[in-house]
């Protein structure tokens, strides 16, 4: 699982993640636990996007808030160990702008 390669002061994240542990709201896991003991299709409403994805929640529909509205993310095993915040974009990118001078 530990394919990241970033340094930080001489250290992988990849080594800080197995010394830590991944880190997930309390109020999330209890939100997850609950979804899957009574078999819920609703989406599970969050503001945490620095939570980490767990095995657990494969098959879940998170909605994770971007700043202004709950966008829902369908949780599959490619996304164990991201963070929720890194399908949830907050900002739009509508492209440059056309150079005006070679249209002429």
């Amino acid at each position: 699982m530990c394919h990241v390669a970033s340094v930080n002061k001489g250290r992988t994240k990849c080594h800080v993640l197995l010394k830590k542990g991944p880190f997930v709201d309390a109020h999330l896991l209890k939100k997850v636990d609950a979804a899957v003991d009574g078999k819920e299709k609703k989406p599970i409403k969050t503001w945490s996007r620095r939570s980490t994805i767990l095995p657990d929640f494969i098959g879940l529909t998170i909605a994770v808030h971007n700043g202004r509205q709950h966008v829902p993310v369908y949780v599959n095993e490619n996304m164990v160990g991201h963070k929720l915040g890194e399908f949830a974009h907050t900002r739009t990118y509508k492209g440059h702008a056309a150079d005006k001078k070679s249209k002429r």
